[in-house]
């Protein structure tokens, strides 16, 4: 996407990767019971994808397995209760006793985050991977006119 790399951008996007990671998994994770969730753990996440991008550490991929995986996570997790006679989108909670860290509560809202991340992170994907296009990228505008005329 960019013709010339800095080694502090590259070097600093790299150092700052695993940092961002981190926050958005407590973000996707922390979400149910405090600000954050699946649209802001994607926002990171995205982020993270756009700069590392820009920086020419790596290439926009797989956006459309992204948008299929997180709509069909999505879906499950909504019509999934209706299977039980609950309501659309009703959450269950589940409670697991671990002997060191005490009673771990997830829900199936966390599966639903989980597939909002993988839209939003999808959604960026596929515009980075259209910014990058190649016939859409010719700097002085002519591309396409030259080959239609």
């Amino acid at each position: 996407m960019t013709n010339s790399h800095s080694p502090i951008a590259e070097m600093s996007i790299r150092a700052a990767t695993p940092l961002a990671l981190l926050i958005s998994a407590y973000l996707l994770f922390a979400g149910h019971n405090n600000p954050g969730g699946g649209f802001a753990a994607g926002l990171v996440l995205g982020a993270v994808v756009t700069l590392r991008t820009l920086a020419g550490l790596q290439e926009p991929t797989y956006a459309t397995a992204l948008l299929v995986s997180g709509v069909l996570i999505v879906i499950v997790v909504a019509i999934a209760p209706l299977l039980w006679g609950d309501p659309l989108l009703d959450m269950a909670v589940i409670s697991i006793r671990a002997p060191i860290l005490g009673t771990i509560k997830s829900g199936s809202a966390l599966p639903f985050d989980v597939g909002v991340t993988a839209i939003v992170v999808g959604l960026i994907v596929a515009l980075l991977d259209g910014l990058s296009d190649p016939e859409t990228s010719d700097p002085a505008g002519r591309g396409n006119l030259e080959r239609n005329s």
